[in-house]
């Protein structure tokens, strides 16, 4: 029996259980604990119901299905391992070799031949274990599913006989409810941590084979030279990537993207008419749907060769087809709904009464916008420019596609530069060994990455949190 026939059984049950608990609890709820209806044209007596019928239905229903659902999934990480051990058991595994990696390539041929994946074997041993492991899967998932339909109507039985007018099923509810909320919440905090704490560790071991002082501060990026043994010293200088990181999220794409995200916030909650912002806002929030790997063949394939042909004809010299100008423009055009948004609802938050003070005082529209609307509207303007930035810097695809690999430190637009997510991508990929200072250099880029992300996130959530509070 497949385990998720077992799911589907145990969700099953639960789901008859609730149906049974919710027409127990409704049968409760005439008053006395009386069982049957009233008679017909009798008034119906008030409910004596310390909960609805439906909490029972549900108390009842997470007694059958979560202790068993608890258990199919412990069941399931610990039942290969005692396959596994059971196959060895028999006599035909006997002739397996005392190599651990040549027996375990020969025991996961016979699992692949009997959980059906796989036809035949590359070694002829594997296939005296196939039905000693058929017969061990059977014996387990029959054992798990008898154990976890155990459990559910142990729990149901449990749960059913303890349906009663004063039973407070709904409060038994709610904590089960608030318990997974926590759980939850939990699971989002223990990720993060994880994360943060893998990035300190990799990153740690990065250091002890590089100065942090020539990482943050130099500027030479050759981790190909210290791939090919030819030393550690100046090769993992991460100032160009860094300069790249800006160069293209945070000053090009910023070029593009506040102008006109601004400009169109304007329009919209200023000059547009209400059928107008109904259609053209939605479009505008498109953008920010476009999958990136779009945005960046719309770069490479049209955006950069337009921009190597543009510095031709005004006559810079080395103009490359690989452009952080290319880069940085459509970087900008995929971040304009970010800013757009954040400042038409900052605008909008603005109090109906500067605007008509202002007008009163016979200033025009215009005026209004920029001597009132926009500087009040300011700190969230800002916010929004913040997200659009730590958004912009973790950007790959763009940038691998359109701007290159090169990690030049310049301040020609024209020129191919780097990012730190692009290098990221490029010291992970393929076979790598992560022992070496090579790839160990991409955690110690995406510390860095993520630190920078973290002080803008927080940085705008600050300032739009003060926004809020001024003009709430």
């Amino acid at each position: 029996m497949s385990g998720f026939a077992i799911v589907i059984m145990v969700i099953g049950l639960g789901i008859i259980a609730w149906l049974s608990a919710r027409a127990k609890a409704a049968r409760l709820m005439y008053s006395g604990g009386n069982a049957s209806p009233p008679r017909e044209g009798a008034p119906r007596p008030r409910s004596a119901l310390h909960s609805l019928p439906s909490y029972h239905g549900w108390y009842v229903g997470l007694w059958v299905a979560v202790p068993a659902l608890i258990f199919l999934s412990i069941w399931a990480n610990i039942m290969p391992g005692l396959v596994t051990e059971k196959v060895l058991q028999d006599p035909a595994a006997m002739a397996l070799p005392a190599d651990p990696f040549t027996r375990s390539a020969i025991l996961g041929e016979a699992r692949s031949i009997a959980q059906g994946s796989a036809a035949t074997a590359f070694d002829a041993r594997a296939n005296d274990l196939v039905e000693p492991y058929r017969a061990a899967q059977h014996f387990y998932s029959i054992g798990g599913a008898i154990i976890a339909l155990l459990l559910a109507f142990t729990g149901g039985a449990y749960a059913f006989t303890r349906i009663r007018a004063d039973f407070r099923a709904r409060t038994r509810v709610e904590r089960v409810v608030m318990m997974g909320l926590l759980i939850a919440s939990l699971i989002a905090i223990v990720t993060t941590v994880g994360i943060v704490a893998s990035l300190l560790w990799e990153s740690i071991r990065f250091f002890t084979h590089v100065n942090p002082i020539d990482f943050l501060f130099g500027t030479k990026w050759s981790p190909q030279s210290a791939a090919l043994g030819y030393g550690n010293e100046n090769a993992f200088g991460a100032v160009p990537l860094f300069w790249g990181t800006i160069f293209i999220g945070a000053i090009i794409a910023m070029i593009v993207a506040i102008p006109l995200g601004l400009m169109s916030a304007i329009y919209l909650t200023q000059y547009a008419k209400p059928a107008a912002r109904a259609w053209l806002k939605p479009i505008l929030e498109v953008l920010a749907g476009v999958p990136t790997v779009v945005y960046g063949y719309f770069a490479a394939l049209t955006i950069a060769p337009a921009m190597r042909d543009f510095a031709v004809w005004i006559g810079i010299p080395g103009a490359s087809s690989e452009s952080a100008l290319a880069a940085g423009l459509v970087m900008g055009v995929m971040i304009i709904p970010f800013v757009s948004s954040m400042a038409d609802d900052s605008i909008t938050s603005v109090p109906q009464s500067m605007r008509d003070g202002s007008l009163a005082m016979g200033a025009t529209t215009s005026e209004t916008i920029r001597q009132v609307l926009i500087p009040a509207a300011l700190p969230g303007v800002v916010g929004g420019v913040l997200l659009a930035v730590s958004r912009a810097i973790g950007e790959t695809m763009i940038v691998v596609m359109a701007a290159g690999l090169a990690a030049n430190l310049t301040l020609n637009p024209f020129a191919s530069v780097t990012t730190v997510t692009t290098q990221i991508v490029q010291l992970l990929t393929g076979d790598q060994e992560f022992d070496s200072a090579k790839t160990l250099a991409a955690f110690a880029l995406g510390l860095v990455l993520f630190v920078v992300t973290l002080l803008l996130n927080i940085v705008a959530l600050q300032v739009v949190k003060r926004y809020r509070e001024a003009y709430e």
